[in-house]
């Protein structure tokens, strides 16, 4: 049995099928903008993507998270 995967990384498989492109595509992006504060890259993410906000949220808290 799989374990299932909370967290940020729940919503993946939702943002690759709602916006046509793959978790790493979104995290490369937010990775050239590390300078930025987190609710700023959630903000360019809603703006100029048009992800929703727990989508955008969650692909910049993984991403941070990573960083780490």
């Amino acid at each position: 049995m799989s374990e299932k995967v909370k967290g940020p990384a729940s919503y993946f498989p939702s943002i690759e099928k709602t916006y046509g492109q793959p978790v790493s595509h979104w995290l490369d992006m937010i990775a050239a903008r590390s300078d930025e504060k987190h609710m700023e890259t959630v903000g360019w993410l809603k703006s100029e993507h048009g992800l929703g906000h727990g989508h955008a949220n969650a692909l910049v808290a993984h991403a941070r998270a990573q960083k780490g």
